[in-house]
């Protein structure tokens, strides 16, 4: 099997609360080339928190589990995508979910792509590599702004 090429490497927001699971995402991505930073957070309350940071800058990708603690990732998607500022980031469900309500609530909420653990990482790499390319080459997200007075 022929070996995969590098896509450009992304900025990654990894929304995983499984700290082995994490660890094994982020060398995948960067022994193949795939990652120009990785910020890893454990819920979807977190990862709204990092998103939505004063001064903050969007990530190219975001890498989801479904199953979390306090916001778990069917909720996190739901406000993602309905969000003006943050439903331009694409996204890649990764959980051990392979249950089909899941995965349609998923697509339903216009995930770009859903892969279930464990992972073939090759496979992980292709889906985030067929991710509509030419969205991820040429549009620029907005900057997040932080408009709550809080």
């Amino acid at each position: 099997m022929a070996a995969l090429a590098s896509p450009r490497p992304y900025d990654i927001l990894l929304v995983e609360d499984d700290d082995a699971d994490a660890m094994l995402i982020e060398e995948a991505v960067r022994q193949r080339g795939a990652a120009r930073s990785i910020t890893q957070v454990s819920d979807g309350i977190a990862a709204l928190d990092h998103l939505r940071a004063p001064g903050g800058r969007a990530p190219d990708l975001i890498v989801l589990d479904l199953n979390m603690p306090r916001m778990n990732g069917h909720e996190l998607l739901h406000v993602l995508k309905n969000d003006e500022a943050l439903k331009v980031i694409p996204v890649v469900v990764l959980t051990t979910s392979g249950a089909p309500a899941d995965v349609s609530g998923a697509y339903r909420n216009h995930t770009n792509a859903y892969i279930t653990k464990p992972v073939n990482l090759d496979d992980f790499i292709r889906a985030v590599q067929s991710i509509d390319a030419f969205f991820l080459d040429t549009v620029t997200p907005p900057r997040i702004r932080n408009d709550r007075n809080d």
